[in-house]
């Protein structure tokens, strides 16, 4: 197992709340997922806690974005010990926390040069100003982290400091998981037309992780063999995880995805992952913590 940072990352600031009054509870998934043995399973030789921000519904001078100047702040400290992490040699493993923190987590690693994204999400992500038919006053960034990495949406999320252009190119991508790509109302269809290589569940699913993982190897040389690694538990099917703010059927089966992440995550290349979305209030008991858990430790024993 290679020498891994845990960056414990709080955060909710990108998701919309349910209710009036609501404020998304993915912010405990690294307490939870620590008090259902994280450290236990992974045994990272270093650890980094963030301060969790805080959480508004208030709208803010000059952006669209929910809590967008806090995103914002988040990003670049998250960027940071990213930066640091890679540059001691260490694996940084992000556990979050909402989508968002996958933009850090990507400003930090491209730092150090070129790198490509493996997007393991049941959703893609892409929603940006130039498809965003929603009329609410604000915008969650949680839908918008693909769209941001390869440039598209506002500035607090597609500029990065020390990065000429955006973050990714479109054909330094795969996403895979997408279970909504084939409905005919799907809100980002214009994700078609780019050249990220896209995987959606029924096709990875027909695949097989062997098939998926050759469909990934293009994008991986795009970025110089360079890649991050980003992995939402939404992903997964509802039956098997139900505790996250938008589940969904189908996913792809824990065994494959465990073949998939855990080979990606093996290679030498593989500079950092993510990990989102889980929130712990779906999860009155912790068994979903802990099989969450046992999952990582499947993933990540092998590298």
């Amino acid at each position: 197992m290679r020498d891994l940072c845990l960056i414990r990352a709080p955060f909710n600031l990108g998701l919309r709340p349910l209710r009036p009054g609501h404020e998304p509870g993915t912010w405990r998934a690294p307490q939870a997922l620590t008090d259902a043995g994280l450290l236990e399973a992974l045994a990272p030789a270093r650890i980094v806690d963030l301060d969790r921000p805080a959480y508004s519904t208030e709208p803010q001078p000059g952006t669209r974005l929910r809590n967008g100047p806090a995103i914002r702040t988040f990003s670049l400290q998250l960027a940071d010990i990213v930066a640091e992490t890679v540059g001691r040699g260490q694996f940084p493993l992000i556990v979050g926390g909402d989508c968002t923190v996958l933009l850090g987590g990507l400003a930090g690693a491209r730092r150090s040069g070129l790198l490509s994204l493996v997007h393991v999400d049941g959703h893609s992500d892409f929603r940006h100003p130039g498809n965003d038919d929603d009329n609410l006053p604000l915008g969650s960034a949680a839908g918008m982290d693909l769209a941001a990495a390869t440039g598209r949406g506002e500035a607090l999320l597609t500029e990065w400091p020390g990065i000429e252009g955006p973050l990714l190119r479109d054909d330094q991508v795969a996403q895979i998981g997408e279970r909504e790509s084939r409905d005919a109302d799907f809100a980002w269809h214009d994700i078609a037309a780019t050249e990220m290589t896209l995987v959606d569940v029924f096709a990875a699913r027909e695949l097989g992780a062997a098939g998926v993982l050759a469909r990934v190897e293009p994008v991986l040389a795009r970025g110089g063999g360079r890649f991050w690694l980003h992995f939402d538990v939404d992903a997964l099917d509802q039956t098997f995880m139900p505790a996250v703010d938008s589940p969904g059927s189908p996913g792809i089966e824990p065994d494959e995805l465990v073949a998939i992440l855990g080979t990606l995550a093996a290679r030498p290349g593989c500079i950092g992952m993510d990990v989102t979305i889980f929130d712990p209030d779906l999860d009155p008991t912790g068994e979903l913590a802990a099989w969450l858990v046992a999952l990582l430790r499947r993933v990540l024993t092998a590298t």
